[in-house]
């Protein structure tokens, strides 16, 4: 007897509100009953297991598998429609049981497996790229080409931090109705907006946007004086702002390091990787090591579960996604935690994972 799965569409990626039909024949044809066996809808509980294996030490149980009955077409060929309403990687398989007793027959081939995506990220995304620092009296670099320059010059010389005006949230809140409304951009990405060092381990003029000191603030240097309200709060004006015209707002966060003397090297030093002699390691690429950044240890699990809630947090104050700089070099059960996480609470959250040199099958998985 032969047993051939199908489903349509034949699609790695589907969304929010599509119909996916799963088809069994049976050649040749028996009498007995079809099922597919599937993990569709019970994605909490898949991501719940997760959490409580990484957080409790509990088995991984398949808990988010069960059955479902096929409806019998004809003679030998049984299918079933399911809706897809929630977003998640699921996966699928059919067996099938003959009327007069035996045991269950599985279906030829692998697990069908796709991924569930919210129906708006299915086209008309274009994503606009933001450096907040530049909305402001930088915009074209006007300062570095100013009459100042000569006299910044001689400063550097003299071992002086010479840091020109910042540009700030408000500054792009200006600019917004042209972003959104002119460019049709429906998703604003931030470089990292977090504090960097601007004296010790400064990487330029103003400092590397990706030696974040503090995950869980913003740069004050990107906010206007102002005792109504704080930099986190004119941060968060800009966030009204984009969702108010209808768009989204992800943050760039450099997950696998962090600026050096940031508070996690005073709270917990012991979460870096270390070398032989007990110094921090900077990581790098193409040969260049980047000597201002202090490398996380993600094989304790304390940071990736520190890190899934700096996600949390952002998502609570109203962004919508992330970039993640350099997710590639973070172990896959650190994202499969911190993404069982995220989605318990945010289900439609977006990740986006810096590739830079990771192989091509461990992004697949990550892909998953």
């Amino acid at each position: 007897m032969k047993l051939i799965q199908s489903v349509h569409p034949v699609a790695k990626i589907l969304y929010c509100g599509d119909i996916i039909e799963f088809r069994l024949n049976i050649e040749p044809a028996a009498e007995g009953s079809a099922f597919l066996r599937t993990n569709i809808g019970k994605a909490a509980v898949h991501y719940n297991e997760i959490v409580e294996s990484a957080e409790n030490n509990k088995a991984l149980t398949a808990r988010d598998w069960y059955d479902i009955p096929m409806t019998h077409n004809s003679d030998g060929v049984y299918s079933v429609c399911i809706a897809l309403t929630e977003t998640g990687v699921f996966s699928a398989k059919i067996w099938f049981m003959e009327k007069e007793g035996g045991k269950p027959l599985w279906s030829e081939g692998d697990n069908i497996t796709f991924k569930v995506e919210p129906a708006r990220n299915v086209g008309a995304n274009m994503l606009y790229s933001l450096f907040v620092r530049q909305f402001g009296p930088n915009m074209g670099d006007k300062f570095a080409h100013s009459e100042f320059e000569d006299s910044i010059k001689q400063l550097d010389e003299k071992g002086y931090t010479v840091i020109p005006p910042s540009g700030t949230f408000r500054a792009v809140i200006k600019h917004l109705d042209f972003i959104i409304g002119t460019l049709n951009s429906r998703v604003i990405q931030l470089l990292p907006i977090h504090p960097t060092p601007t004296v010790y381990g400064r990487m330029g003029r103003f400092g590397s946007a990706f030696a974040s000191l503090d995950y869980f603030s913003v740069d004050p240097a990107l906010a206007e004086f102002d005792k109504k309200t704080t930099p986190l709060g004119q941060f968060i004006e800009l966030v009204d702002a984009v969702h108010a015209r209808g768009a989204r707002i992800f943050m760039d966060i450099p997950v696998n390091h962090t600026g050096w003397a940031s508070c996690l090297h005073s709270q917990h030093p012991d979460w870096f990787v270390k070398d032989k002699d007990n110094g921090f390691v900077s990581p790098g690429a193409w040969g260049i090591v980047w000597s201002d950044l202090s490398q996380l240890d993600y094989s304790n699990p304390e940071v990736y579960q520190y890190m899934a809630e700096v996600f949390l947090y952002w998502l609570r104050l109203g962004v919508d996604g992330f970039r993640c700089d350099a997710g590639y070099k973070l172990p896959y059960e650190a994202w499969e935690y911190i993404n069982a996480k995220i989605r318990l609470e945010y289900p439609d959250a977006v990740l986006l994972l810096e590739g830079l040199g990771g192989l091509l099958d461990k992004q697949e998985e990550l892909l998953k």
